[in-house]
């Protein structure tokens, strides 16, 4: 069931769902903001929290309509891509060969084969981010599932329009959204960690806060980070 309720010019969509503790989110590019709550919850109680977290609703809403978004890419020669923080210029080789990728200095060299439109160049470049998330996730889970004594039983990597990342605590699996890949490494690692966390503590309560200042002191600096760069024009506040 979904209802609303305004916080002076802040309306706040609520919904009552089959859970046991209150999310607050605040979505691009307006900065519109959604609470879900337990069914057993009265409206009473959903408005008192939404007051008592009025200000940081209004800290995100002007964050995120500040946040510099990425124009649509063409995919087409002497484009800007960002692969792992870096900036790299698109070069476009057309061949009968098999498309590939490949990272040359500061280009991004892209073979496809004659004729080939947007939408096709767009696919194979996303699938290429995806691969390179693929590789880079193995050797932090490595890292980190002994540190933090929790096993992930798979990982997704996929675009995701609404979040970073994802963690299903019951079937122990995380989704990482493809344009982490474009992002330095460490926006990975805290995204990662994040969501490992969450197999541990799924709220962000005091519990998840302590465990992220101990595995990861800086983790408030690199999260700063991951949302002050450029970001699709979907994309959400981590």
């Amino acid at each position: 069931m979904v209802s609303q309720i305004k916080l002076g010019d802040i309306a706040v969509d609520v919904i009552l769902k089959d859970i046991k503790n209150v999310h607050l989110s605040v979505y691009p590019p307006t900065g519109r903001v959604r609470i879900s709550a337990p069914k057993r919850m009265s409206i009473d109680t959903i408005r008192a929290f939404a007051i008592s977290k009025l200000d940081w609703i209004k800290r995100q809403q002007t964050n995120l309509r500040a946040q510099e978004r990425e124009t649509p890419r063409e995919y087409v020669e002497r484009e800007s891509h960002f692969v792992w923080g870096g900036r790299y210029l698109l070069t476009l080789s057309e061949s009968d060969e098999p498309p590939a990728i490949e990272l040359r200095h500061s280009r991004l060299l892209l073979r496809v084969r004659p004729r080939t439109n947007e939408n096709r160049r767009q696919a194979l470049v996303e699938a290429w981010y995806r691969e390179q998330l693929k590789e880079a996730v193995p050797p932090l889970l490595l890292r980190w599932q002994p540190q933090l004594g929790v096993r992930v039983e798979r990982f997704f990597v996929q675009r995701m329009k609404t979040r970073w990342g994802s963690c299903n605590p019951t079937a122990r699996t995380i989704r990482l959204n493809t344009e982490l890949a474009k992002k330095p490494n460490e926006c990975l690692e805290f995204v990662l960690l994040h969501e490992m966390i969450h197999l541990i503590e799924p709220t962000h309560g005091p519990r998840f806060l302590a465990l992220m200042d101990r595995f990861m002191p800086a983790w408030r600096e690199t999260r700063s980070l991951l949302n002050r760069l450029p970001a699709r024009h979907e994309q959400w506040l981590y």
